[in-house]
């Protein structure tokens, strides 16, 4: 081997050689790659139909998880907790709510939503809410849908009788009885099997066939009929926000891949000029999504929130080999002439970095399958498998595409393309300026690097790790307005249920059980997170009170438990059944739900932490008691958000440095070569603290995913700055011949991410829209940390070895 020539490992000369071998195969069987395309698209389309998009919190939870059991535990004996929560007012109505025209209608409604909404338990509102009342055999309890029909004035007489009852107030009717809502139980959850959840067996698996798709369609078509004019309606609750979280992970995906392969086409465009040369990346990144999809049913998982912006990041990434393929080959088929041995050549260029960057990436997504968060460990999973198909097609079937056309190129049409170090080439111009601009200011790039890192590292510890499920919404979504003048209404749109076990069945007509239940029940009316509650406790002071000719007085818990169990008798023979909701069949335990208004998940945890104090202070007398609820789960998933993030990020980075290393077969080659791209995740998560950007869910996976993205740039220009040092023996020059190879293809692969990226900003979901923007800062600030920092390294701590003596360590650059 001459002096000048490099010396790689053997093991990536024998990679080099495959892929050169690869690209020749693939341009002798060219028609063969392209049906096995045609083929593969076609399986992969047929699998892909079969997704099913899942927002429950199964997606979130794995089926073993401990918080997620007590909530299944939790369902089966208290059902659903699901809702539709439909907000109502009458503003041209003299009386409201209590117009007996608008009440009339309320009946006809309730009866329509009760008999015509599929997947539904029950429907309350002020039509058919129990309302109890003493008399001389004790109590009777009035419906006011049977009462009709009523005069004006005999409806307004009754309207004390509600506004008196504190179950009522603040959940069917608000204060100044201005609002009244209708509250929709469901007979499903969003957890429930397919077969469950189905409304037509025969009408396939699509959201239109699925609860909750089918029950919110009812129930706005309803509600929209022209005989309910004049009332004005707010509809929230869990029905109509998971609905709506489903229709933008099913449409909004595929807008959004479009919107980005759109951009990309028009990038490629620009800079080659070619149909093939747009047409073929695009190919390859569609099929690797559609791949992506049919990966997703083949493991039997669903489709859910964490999936929503793959498409664009797979479309995005998938086209930066496409990008390195097409500009190495356009340079080396206009200086060979051949188009075979442009394409052998290329690949075996190109080959093993596009290999060794489709596997960081991977890894950088991989981590995630790892965490605690179902949804994001599976994510982590089908986005690895998606960047390795991408990176598969662009190596057969780009290759394939590209091999036709003209064997020899048209002089006329090379002439026209500005070529690398030409005059007239601006981008030739711009790397030259850095290049000249690290061999002057590297130590002042590394002190300013140093101060960036520390700026960042400021910034992450004032990041706050919190959510609000109603944060990932963009305000151009009614939903998200309705949901907030309800919460501001009426008694809160989260809740929090806690559990109490009295030990043996009946042990809830215990007065000390009751009592327990009653304590805590007034502790929480008092703190100010929570706006409603409900509980068995409540129906017990009303029979009380009702019991003793509506005295205030009574409204307390009876001494004896006898007393409440002739009281539960008496009420269910009264026709009462309200009660069923808040005790199990056996009457061993007992819900007590709170409605919390609309924060930030830290204050439901600092409410749960204020609540242990006060029972650790006053222990319960004679139950025990559990959290659960979808508050409970939304609690459990904020504590395994600090996990996912830090675990992902550590074993990304872990394996990614790992391998630099075995790649430049250096440990501190590999070590210089991760600080660029340390700097850039440090960075997203310190602007995350200075914005006070809270650390949700959304972006528990942002550190591991935005490792995986920078490094891919560091390994093309550090693997070829490695590979002209090995030839010339001089850094400078090396460094000169690798930013003229490479550099052009990292300017475009990074315009094409940062443009993909900001598509994220064009969707419903805020959470994606911001996740977006700090991807692209990642892109942006690993983009510059290759160009600047990552020479300024090299040429500060020479990991390459010795330069070569003066008279040898001149190698002209290559004429491509």
């Amino acid at each position: 081997m001459r002096a000048n020539e490099p010396k790689p490992a053997h093991s990536f000369e024998r990679l080099d050689h495959f892929f050169g071998k690869l690209a020749g195969f693939s341009f002798d069987h060219r028609w063969w790659m392209v049906a096995l395309s045609i083929l593969l698209l076609l399986g992969c389309l047929a699998l892909a139909s079969k997704a099913r998009i899942n927002n429950g919190f199964e997606s979130f939870f794995d089926a073993n998880d401990t918080t997620y059991l007590t909530y299944d535990e939790f369902r089966e004996d208290f059902g659903s907790d699901e809702i539709s929560y439909i907000l109502y007012e009458a503003p041209n109505h003299e009386f409201g709510p209590f117009n007996i025209e608008i009440m009339q209608r309320i009946i006809e409604l309730t009866e329509a939503l009760e008999e015509e909404v599929p997947f539904v338990y029950q429907v309350r509102s002020l039509a058919n809410v129990e309302l109890m009342i003493g008399n001389d055999d004790g109590i009777e309890i009035l419906e006011l849908q049977d009462l009709f029909p009523l005069s004006q004035e005999e409806l307004i007489d009754l309207r004390p009788a509600y506004l008196g009852k504190e179950m009522l107030v603040g959940g069917i009717l608000s204060e100044d009885a201005k609002y009244a809502a209708i509250i929709v139980e469901m007979d499903r959850s969003s957890t429930d099997s397919l077969e469950d959840i189905r409304l037509d067996p025969e009408g396939g698996d699509g959201i239109a066939n699925l609860y909750p798709q089918v029950t919110d369609a009812a129930i706005t078509e309803i509600l929209a009929r022209e005989k309910y004019s004049g009332i004005t309606f707010l509809h929230s609750g869990d029905v109509p926000l998971n609905a709506i979280f489903n229709v933008v992970i099913g449409d909004e995906s595929a807008f959004l891949q479009g919107v980005t392969a759109f951009l990309i086409s028009l990038i490629l465009l620009f800079f080659f000029r070619s149909f093939v040369g747009v047409f073929a990346p695009l190919l390859v990144i569609q099929i690797s999504v559609i791949a992506t999809v049919a990966f997703v049913v083949v493991l039997g998982w669903d489709l859910d929130l964490s999936f929503g912006s793959i498409p664009t990041l797979i479309t995005a990434i998938g086209v930066a080999h496409s990008v390195h393929i097409l500009s190495e080959f356009r340079g080396l088929f206009s200086k060979i002439g051949d188009r075979r041995q442009a394409l052998v050549e290329t690949l075996r260029l190109v080959g093993t970095p596009c290999l060794l960057t489709s596997i960081t990436t991977a890894v950088g997504f991989a981590s995630m399958s790892f965490v605690p968060i179902k949804s994001i460990a599976h994510m982590g999973a089908y986005s690895a498998f998606g960047v390795l198909v991408a990176f598969l097609l662009s190596l057969t079937m780009l290759l394939a595409a590209l091999s036709f056309g003209r064997t020899h190129p048209r002089r006329a049409m090379n002439d026209a393309i500005p070529r690398e170090g030409s005059e007239g080439d601006t981008l030739h111009g711009v790397l030259d300026a850095i290049y000249h601009f690290v061999l002057k200011r590297r130590r002042e790039i590394l002190w300013i690097s140093f101060l960036i890192l520390t700026i960042a590292v400021a910034g992450i510890l004032r990041l706050v790790v919190d959510s609000n499920w109603l944060n990932d919404l963009s305000d151009r979504i009614p939903l998200k307005a309705h949901t907030i003048q309800v919460d501001e209404v009426m008694g809160g749109a989260m809740n929090l249920i806690l559990l109490f076990d009295g030990g043996s069945p009946d042990s809830i007509k215990d007065p000390a059980v009751l009592g327990d239940i009653a304590r805590v029940q007034e502790w929480a009316n008092q703190q100010e997170l929570v706006r409603k509650s409900y509980s068995i406790a409540d129906v017990i002071k009303d029979l009380n009170q009702s019991f003793h000719a509506d005295d205030p007085s009574f409204h307390q818990i009876p001494e004896t438990r006898e007393l409440i169990a002739q009281y539960l008798i008496l009420y269910e023979g009264a026709g009462g059944v309200e009660v069923d909701e808040y005790v199990s069949s056996d009457y061993q335990r007992a819900s007590l739900e709170l409605r919390l208004q609309l924060r930030m998940m830290s204050h439901t945890a600092g409410l749960v932490e204020d609540l242990e104090a006060e029972l650790a202070r006053n222990p319960l007398r004679a139950s025990t008691i559990s959290l659960t609820g979808m508050g409970a789960l939304w609690l459990k998933l904020l504590d395994q958000i600090v996990v996912s993030q830090i675990q992902g990020f550590l074993i990304a980075f872990s394996v990614i440095t790992l391998l630099m290393c075995l790649l430049l077969a250096s440990v501190k080659t590999g070590l210089l070569s991760m600080l660029p791209n340390l700097v850039p995740v440090l960075l997203t998560l310190g602007i995350m603290g200075w914005m006070v950007i809270p650390l949700d869910y959304s972006k528990a996976s942002i550190a591991a995913v935005a490792m995986g993205i920078a490094v891919d740039d560091t390994i093309h220009l550090i693997s070829r700055f490695r590979y002209e040092f090995l030839r010339c023996g001089n850094y400078a020059r090396a460094l000169e011949l690798a930013l003229f190879d490479v550099g052009r293809a990292l300017v475009i692969t990074s315009i094409a991410l940062v443009c993909g990226f900001l598509v994220l900003t064009l969707s419903l979901l805020d959470s994606q829209a911001t996740q977006g923007v700090l991807l692209c800062t990642t892109i942006i600030v690993a983009l510059l940390g290759d160009f600047l920092l990552l020479p300024a390294l090299i040429l500060t701590f020479k990991p390459f070895g010795d330069e070569a003596p003066e008279e040898v360590s001149h190698v002209a650059p290559p004429a491509i």
